[in-house]
């Protein structure tokens, strides 16, 4: 369970990751060895598992954002194994969510253009044996996420 202060560390590094030690507990109002102790709490608990940096995709030359659904045309672990051992890695592929309703899978993507879009989806997906149907829907603007999910 958390408490409070794991409750307010999270959402200070949610908002800011590369805060420092000092400025995470001048912000929460603890002292600095307290924060530095419940932040690694927390992540020898599992709870925070990583910090990212947020890319600018357009800033990289990947300006073309699209949501790709895909159906497996079978549901044997086999199949389902062979498509998530290969496509997760892909580096078009910026998330990839396994889920459970009229298709298998999502996909984040994020590329050049939608010619390369086009061709990546024939390519990786089309030609797939395991890959049953697919559908591909650009991303107009991705909104940053919010601390909203926290307890």
């Amino acid at each position: 369970m958390l408490d409070q202060t794991d409750q307010q560390i999270l959402k200070e590094l949610v908002a800011d990751a590369r805060i420092t030690n000092a400025q995470l507990a001048e912000r929460i109002g603890v002292a600095p060895s307290t924060a530095l102790l419940r932040t690694r709490q927390l992540v020898d608990r599992g709870v925070i598992s990583g910090y990212h940096a947020q890319l600018d995709f357009a800033a990289i030359g990947r300006a073309v954002q699209a949501m790709v659904s895909v159906q497996l045309k079978g549901h044997n672990r086999e199949e389902i194994d062979r498509f998530t051992d290969r496509v997760p890695n892909l580096p078009e592929v910026v998330s990839t969510f396994h889920v459970a309703g009229s298709v298998d899978y999502l996909l984040h993507l994020a590329v050049p253009s939608t010619e390369v879009l086009r061709d990546w989806v024939l390519d990786h997906l089309t030609t797939d044996p395991v890959v049953g149907h697919t559908e591909t829907t650009l991303v107009f603007n991705h909104l940053p996420g919010n601390t909203g999910v926290l307890p």
